[in-house]
């Protein structure tokens, strides 16, 4: 049994690794691990991952999968000018954009409407069939919640890790939309290809890996056994998400916190069913579909996981873009530089929302 805490825990935080950066065999008694938390958490007060929608909503996949979202308008009542969706990535799900989700609704230069959901398998949409975990269907999960839930009006589509890779493979698949709709789109911590060339093995995204492939078969097999030793693991600890996720040691303990409660809610067999489709990710023929839009690219330069290297990539692929670096920021750049990366999104809905004349002028919306 010591050995399958050991292969569920390794596995579990390579997986994880592989699109977000955390380990998902995190011990279940982490909390014990006191002297390395920060007790002067300056967030201890923010209601972190608790913020109250205007609205939630179930969307029906194209499959029939039920995918839970929810709307925030803007704060002071206003009419909104654009609807900016907030894509999360792998083992995460819609909590990580807490920061830019509050003060995204506060903007009035222009207002806009947020609309954020839960990945298939992720958070509280519902489990999917292990073949239909795979990029291409989550390509078509976002473009049924923009059917559904932003069906007319301007569009900036946000997405980090898996979540990019969700937006880049809609491109692939529906570039009409982006040409007729999509004003901006913004690519944080994540990769249009290559995963394996910088950062995490290949070998490891790879579904022949013996290791992997064994720890698959065993969570299809037997979920509960696979989920009670991973519970038990004590080879990653909270220090270990910490580790993985942020660039800085620093960071407040109230982050590391829900990460482990975001990563808590996905299952062992959910991270390898997605693992072909991350090893095999390549999107860059499909930036050139963000032709048509504004586009942001951030990444920190502390990212263990998608480094640096990969923004610059991108932003190489797109010469109109703007390429920001997060000085020190690890994988949830948006989390723990929150006020940088919000203020290039700001930005970047401004530069969506403004309009051209004949003459090359730009003025807002109206």
């Amino acid at each position: 049994m010591k050995t399958l805490w050991k292969a569920v825990s390794v596995v579990g935080g390579v997986l994880g690794a592989a699109a977000t950066g955390v380990a998902v065999g995190v011990a279940a008694n982490h909390r014990k691990v006191t002297g390395e938390r920060n007790q002067d958490d300056p967030l201890a007060d923010e209601p972190l991952g608790r913020l109250r929608p205007t609205r939630e909503s179930t969307v029906a996949a194209d499959d029939g999968v039920p995918l839970s979202a929810e709307e925030v308008d803007p704060e002071d009542g206003g009419e909104a000018e654009l609807t900016v969706v907030l894509v999360h990535g792998f083992a995460l799900d819609r909590r990580c954009w807490h920061f830019q989700r509050r003060d995204l609704a506060r903007l009035v230069d222009p207002r806009v409407r947020l609309v954020l959901y839960d990945q298939r398998s992720h958070g509280r949409s519902d489990r999917s069939p292990a073949e239909s975990n795979t990029i291409d269907q989550l390509a078509r999960d976002l473009d049924a919640v923009i059917r559904s839930m932003a069906p007319t009006g301007p569009l900036v589509l946000v997405g980090h890790s898996m979540g990019g890779m969700t937006i880049m493979a809609l491109a692939e698949e529906n570039p009409t939309l982006f040409a007729e709709r999509v004003r901006g789109v913004a690519l944080v911590g994540t990769a249009a290809g290559a995963v394996g060339g910088a950062g995490l093995p290949k070998s490891v995204l790879s579904r022949y890996n013996p290791v992997t492939l064994g720890v698959g078969r065993l969570a299809g097999l037997q979920p509960s056994a696979v989920e009670w030793a991973r519970r038990r693991a004590n080879i990653l600890t909270w220090s270990g998400i910490r580790a993985l996720a942020f660039g800085d040691r620093g960071v407040p303990t109230s982050l590391v916190d829900l990460m482990d409660e975001m990563i808590a809610g996905i299952k062992v067999s959910v991270l390898t069913e997605f693992l072909e489709t991350l090893g095999t990710h390549d999107r860059y023929k499909a930036l050139a579909g963000l032709r048509h839009c504004e586009v942001l690219v951030v990444s920190g330069d502390a990212d263990r996981l998608t480094p640096f290297s990969h923004a610059e990539r991108m932003a190489e692929e797109m010469p109109h873009s703007e390429l920001v670096r997060a000085s020190g920021a690890g994988h949830m750049v948006m989390m723990e530089q929150a006020e940088l990366v919000t203020a290039h999104l700001v930005d970047l809905v401004r530069r969506s929302a403004a309009v051209e004349d004949e003459d090359g002028r730009r003025w807002w919306r109206a």
